[in-house]
């Protein structure tokens, strides 16, 4: 039997009904959700309490590390195995009764061979609790699982509507791009041996909601998406919460960037190596990193320019306490070689910080006219783009208020859920013909 379990906490009354439209009834599915792990967690928890403020009920079903989320949503734990929270990885987990389950037993054997087994076997936790409580919901969003066990719950009678940030085969291309080793190479398709199944569910979907223009066409090249499946949202920040700080200081030598996983993708060895050459100039230059420091690429990276002892890192940070480190950089640089939509950029501006980032991807897209913007992956062109704006107070002061503009109007969560709310009735209306 699926062992779910219900946040010890009554469903959240919707406001009013509005005038002729009933409230929808939403299970918004993720996986994984931990806003401290991902930006995920981050678009998740911001995206279901927006739905909830237009009046419909919505639930979160999750596997772990479980969301925080707003009293306007209802949280369902979907508890998986949680393979990658154990002692050793894991490989030490397996339990008799793990063997009783198939799902329990594919994700363990799956996990042990090197593949990241989590959006399978979630689609299937989800599609089994969703069949047992067909009438509670009227529609399915989901977070880029794109699981098959999406398609038993159209099967089910529900109707789904998938939102894709960007195509994981994009994150591939790049690990195998910055892995010259034959044996690293294998294992890295391995574990993204969940691709897939995504490329086989995401073109038999009706409605995808992506969130920019430019990871619309990387979807519709890399998972066979149609366009007419296509809907482009761009993504909301929570602007209570995100905003400038008047009473803290702004440094004056102090750059600032996200890195949620030491992955090439990010482009944080580029940063990095950019910041050795700027200390040069000015050596009392700071860089902060949001996220954990672990063995690999970056650490052997920072042991070789011997800056391990000058770059920062900082992790496990309240809303409250990312937005005051916003607050206190000179230039928030966002170093990406690819992103669906960049959400730590878009948050900075929120706050009125200056950004540098590169054109990888949607990161041109969401800045506007409104920021620096450097050839993805050309360490030179950061740098050079870094110190004239640390050279330059009056671009800095200028680019902020752009910032701040831009942000007020393009990055509006209301909006962006009344938008996800017009896809979601139309994918009911369509599966009721």
């Amino acid at each position: 039997m699926l062992d779910t379990r219900v946040k010890d906490q009554p469903r959240p009354q919707p406001p009013p009904e509005r005038a002729g439209e009933r409230p929808l009834r939403i299970a918004f599915l993720s996986y994984r959700s931990d806003p401290k792990v991902g930006g995920q967690g981050v678009y998740l928890a911001q995206a279901a309490d927006a739905l909830a403020r237009r009046g419909h009920t919505v639930d979160v079903l999750s596997g772990p590390p479980y969301p925080e989320l707003s009293h306007r949503v209802r949280l369902i734990q979907i508890p998986s195995l949680d393979l990658y929270a154990q002692p050793r990885n894991g490989h030490t987990a397996l339990r008799w009764r793990h063997l009783l389950s198939l799902t329990d037993t594919a994700e363990f054997f799956g996990h042990l061979s090197g593949k990241f087994m989590e959006p399978w076997s979630f689609g299937r936790r989800a599609a089994r609790y969703l069949k047992d409580h067909l009438g509670d919901y009227d529609v399915v969003l989901d977070n880029q699982s794109l699981a098959d066990g999406l398609l038993e719950i159209e099967r089910a009678g529900l109707p789904v509507v998938e939102v894709v940030h960007h195509p994981i085969r994009r994150d591939l291309e790049l690990a195998l791009k910055a892995e010259p080793k034959w044996g690293m190479r294998a294992l890295v398709r391995r574990w993204y041996g969940f691709l897939k199944m995504q490329e086989k569910v995401a073109p038999r979907l009706k409605d995808v909601i992506v969130v920019s223009q430019s990871s619309g066409r990387d979807v519709a090249e890399c998972l066979g998406v149609g366009q007419e499946a296509l809907n482009v949202i761009p993504l909301g920040i929570d602007q209570t919460v995100f905003k400038p700080q008047p009473d803290i200081r702004r440094r004056e030598n102090r750059l600032l960037t996200t890195a949620s996983a030491d992955v090439p993708l990010k482009g944080l060895s580029v940063l990095v190596q950019a910041y050795s050459r700027l200390l040069i100039q000015r050596p009392d230059l700071e860089l902060v990193v949001i996220g954990k420091l672990r063995e690999g690429p970056t650490a052997d990276l920072l042991r070789v320019l011997d800056l391990t002892d000058r770059v920062r890192f900082i992790s496990d940070l309240t809303r409250q306490q990312v937005v005051e480190e916003y607050a206190k950089a000179t230039i928030c640089v966002t170093p990406s070689l690819y992103e669906g939509f960049g959400l730590p950029a878009a948050e900075a501006m929120c706050c009125a910080s200056p950004v540098v980032v590169t054109d990888g991807g949607a990161l041109p897209e969401v800045v506007g006219e409104a920021g620096v913007v450097v050839k993805k992956g050309d360490v030179d062109a950061l740098a050079d783009a870094i110190a004239q704006l640390l050279a330059d107070r009056q671009r800095r002061t200028e680019l902020a208020e752009a910032a701040r503009r831009r942000a007020r109007e393009a990055f509006d969560w209301d909006r962006a859920a009344a938008a996800y709310e017009v896809v979601l009735r139309r994918a009911i209306a369509r599966a009721s013909c």
